[in-house]
């Protein structure tokens, strides 16, 4: 699950799971059974500790390209960035450190340095995890990190499945193309995984004459199924998932969408058709067009269902 936001992954699997209990997820959190770290498109994910093991180590490639392509990066060209993540996970291992804390340190062993960029360079090449009280239900706390072998007490996968993963991506969010399982975790030259995963596959052909794949048996609802009204959580990946989020999320909106700070939006009849926000803990919603009244029946419904769900104040439609 998407996490940058840290209480996005409770609204997340509520949008998805009748009967969803956030205190449940939150004491796997807690139990270092689920974890929160940097992985696909370099942003914060909530995944399993076991898929932690098996993701880190696939998307290293993506990671020390963006740290490349970065003003910190560009900056630290002329350090030993293998030394510096050593040192890093030196570190890490002790103690919970904020990035801050972690760039104090490191300047000790590279004086003259801009700490900043060390923190956030040591965040991408040293595999790390986002520690509680930060991320448990409605619980708040400052960024700490610590290196993820000391936290699980286990090492990363020495050879971690990219078909596995590619097959994972498509139970969730096929049928996809090869740019979107692209777009989705940062890796490129996918096409090979997929020529190995053929025969195991549904192929589609989409109106472009573009090739889909999915998995054999997955459902394909009949275009005209009914889409029920859906609240989103922040940077939901159901927006950030595929290469074309036309499918999704008007061109015309596009930047309405992204003009909302975290990307909070709402669906109706399948697509995005407004932004929701908190003013004062109040769940305020702002739909791009206006509503037809059994969308906005449906719309309002579901968002006291939220509030009730998060403990927000009453519901707003601006």
């Amino acid at each position: 699950m998407q996490a940058q936001e840290p209480q996005a992954p409770y609204i997340g699997l509520w949008s998805r799971l009748e009967g969803f209990d956030p205190h449940e997820l939150s004491g796997l959190v807690a139990d270092r059974r689920v974890v929160r770290g940097t992985l696909m498109r370099c942003t914060v994910h909530l995944v399993s500790e076991r898929d932690w093991t098996l993701l880190r180590p696939l998307v290293r490639s993506v990671l020390e390209r963006s740290l490349r392509a970065s003003p910190f990066g560009r900056a630290l060209r002329d350090l030993d960035l293998d030394a510096l993540a050593g040192s890093a996970r030196e570190h890490l291992s002790q103690a919970a450190l904020t990035r801050p804390e972690l760039g104090a340190l490191l300047a000790t062993d590279w004086p003259g340095v801009d700490p900043a960029s060390l923190a956030q360079a040591a965040a991408l090449l040293c595999p790390a995890i986002q520690v509680p009280p930060r991320g448990l239900w409605q619980r708040g706390g400052q960024a700490r990190w610590m290196a993820s072998e000391a936290w699980l007490a286990r090492g990363l996968d020495p050879r971690p499945d990219l078909d596995a993963v590619i097959v994972r991506y498509l139970a969730a969010f096929g049928p996809a193309s090869v740019m979107d399982i692209q777009a989705w975790c940062g890796l490129t030259k996918l096409a090979a995984s997929i020529a190995r995963l053929r025969d195991r596959l549904a192929v589609y052909m989409d109106d472009r004459g573009r090739e889909l794949f999915d998995l054999p048996g997955a459902p394909l609802p009949d275009p005209d199924t009914p889409a029920p009204v859906r609240i989103l959580a922040p940077f939901d990946n159901v927006l950030l998932a595929h290469a074309d989020r036309a499918r999704i999320v008007s061109p015309a909106h596009r930047a309405l969408v992204s003009r909302e700070r975290l990307m909070r939006t709402f669906l109706i009849d399948g697509a995005v058709a407004g932004t929701w926000s908190l003013t004062d803990g109040q769940l305020e919603l702002a739909p791009f067009a206006r509503l037809r009244a059994p969308d906005r029946g449906a719309l309002l419904a579901e968002a006291e269902r939220l509030a009730a769900f998060g403990g927000y104040r009453a519901v707003k439609l601006i």
